[in-house]
C-alpha cells in the first residue's frame, strides 16, 4: 500500500519548475525569487469547517504573502463538498480540495479529480512516501493516528494499549468505541480485523469481536466534541480516538493521555485534491507546494495541530507530549494506511453491517 519506491507519477502535464523558487524563506534556493509566476490573481480552496481561523493564520496567509495570490476560502464536511462536485458537471468552482482520503477515493470513481507529479509541484518529492501513495491522483498534507485516549488516574498506558481493553468487564459502561461513519470508526474497525483476525479488511472477524463488546460500550459516537466531553466528564475512562483528540487535554493538565495500539496500528490521511475542469491550476499547483513546504508544515503543526508528512518539519511539543516519537515516521512505529480499493467498494455495505449487527447490540 505504500509508495515507497515512488515509482509512481501521480501523473499530469504541466510544468512547475519555478514553483519551489517563488517561496519567500522556504530555504536558501529560494532567495533571489518573489511574487508568483502564475496569472492566478486569487484561488478557490475548499477545506474543513473546523480550524479554519488558525488555517487562515499558518497557511492562506503566508500563502498570498509569498506569492500575490489570494484565497477564498470555503467550507464543508467532506460529503457535502464532495456531493456538491458530483452536482457540479466539470465546472467546480474551486481549485484546490482539502478533503479525507477515503472521499478523495471516491472522487477518483467519478472522476472528480485529475492526476498531477513533481514536474508540477517540486515538494512531491520532499514528503514522506506514504503521502504520495500510488492509490491517490493528490497528496496527503497532514495524517491522523488511531489509538486509544484515556483518564491516567483509572487506566494504565498498558490497558490502554491493548485491543482487550474494550472486553473488561472492570470498565463496562464506562468506554467508548468509534461509530464506523466518522474516521476513526474504520480505523479502530481495520485495528480490530488485524488484531483478531486476518487483516485490517477481515470484516466478519472485526464486527463480531466490535459486537461482543458492545454491551459495555456507553456509547458510539460521531464526533470528537462527543468522546472528549464524555472523558472530562467522567462518563467514560477511555475511547478509541485520533491523537489530535488528546492535544488539547494533554495540554491543558487534566489526567488523560493517548497511546498506540500494540498491533493493529492505522492512519487517516487528508489530501490535497485538484478537481477536474478548476480554472486556476498553475495557481493550485503553488498552493499546494507550498502547503508541502518545510514552513508550512510547521506552522500548520504548531497553529492547527495538524501532523506534518515534510519530515523536515519541526514538531511542536504540544504534540510530541501525545504521540511521542511517532510524529518522526509512522511507518518505522508500524503505523499504515488503509487501502481504498478495498474500502470504497464494500463501504456501504460494512455501513449497514455495523449498524445491524455492533451498534444494535
Amino acid at each position: 500500500m505504500h509508495s515507497t519506491a515512488r515509482k509512481r507519477s501521480i501523473a499530469l502535464a504541466a510544468s512547475f519548475a519555478a514553483t519551489a523558487l517563488v517561496l519567500a524563506g522556504c530555504s536558501s534556493t529560494d532567495e533571489n525569487t518573489a511574487g508568483s509566476d502564475s496569472d492566478a490573481t486569487s484561488i478557490v480552496v475548499s477545506t474543513f469547517p473546523f480550524g479554519v481561523e488558525e488555517f487562515q493564520e499558518a497557511i492562506f496567509d503566508p500563502f498570498t504573502e509569498a506569492t500575490g495570490i489570494e484565497v477564498v476560502v470555503e467550507t464543508g464536511s467532506n460529503a457535502d463538498r464532495l456531493s456538491k462536485l458530483q452536482l457540479a458537471d466539470g465546472d467546480p468552482g474551486i481549485d484546490v480540495m482539502l478533503i479525507s482520503d477515503y472521499y478523495a477515493a471516491l472522487g477518483q470513481e467519478d472522476d472528480l479529480f485529475q492526476e498531477f507529479d513533481a514536474t508540477d509541484v517540486p515538494n512531491l518529492e520532499n514528503i514522506a512516501d506514504f503521502a504520495v501513495e500510488d492509490a491517490y491522483f493528490g497528496p496527503a498534507y497532514s495524517y491522523q493516528l488511531n489509538g486509544t485516549i484515556y483518564n491516567t488516574d483509572e487506566v494504565t498506558a498498558e490497558e490502554a494499549a491493548d485491543w482487550d481493553l474494550y472486553a473488561n468487564p472492570d470498565y463496562a459502561g464506562r468506554l467508548a468505541l468509534p461509530d464506523i461513519a466518522v474516521t476513526a470508526g474504520q480505523l479502530a474497525l481495520s485495528g480490530v480485523g488485524e488484531a483478531y483476525g486476518d487483516g485490517p479488511y477481515d470484516i466478519d472477524t472485526a464486527l463480531s469481536t466490535m459486537a461482543d463488546w458492545a454491551p459495555g460500550i456507553l456509547q458510539f459516537y460521531s464526533s470528537s466534541t462527543e468522546v472528549t466531553n464524555l472523558l472530562t466528564q467522567g462518563e467514560i475512562v477511555a475511547a478509541d480516538s485520533l491523537s489530535g483528540f488528546a492535544t488539547t487535554l494533554v495540554a491543558s493538565g487534566e489526567p488523560v493521555a493517548w497511546t498506540a495500539p500494540t498491533e493493529g496500528r492505522y492512519m487517516a490521511t487528508n489530501r490535497a485534491m485538484i478537481p477536474t475542469g478548476a480554472e486556476n491550476v498553475d495557481g493550485a499547483y503553488e498552493f499546494i507546494e507550498y502547503l508541502l513546504s518545510v514552513e508550512a508544515q510547521t506552522a500548520s503543526a504548531e497553529l492547527v495541530g495538524d501532523l506534518p508528512v515534510n519530515l523536515e518539519a519541526t514538531v511542536p511539543e504540544s504534540i510530541v507530549d501525545v504521540v511521542g516519537d511517532i510524529a518522526t515516521d509512522p511507518i518505522a512505529a508500524g503505523y499504515s494506511t488503509l487501502d481504498p480499493t478495498e474500502l470504497v467498494s464494500t463501504r456501504n455495505d460494512w455501513v449497514d453491517r455495523f449498524a445491524r449487527e455492533v451498534t444494535s447490540n
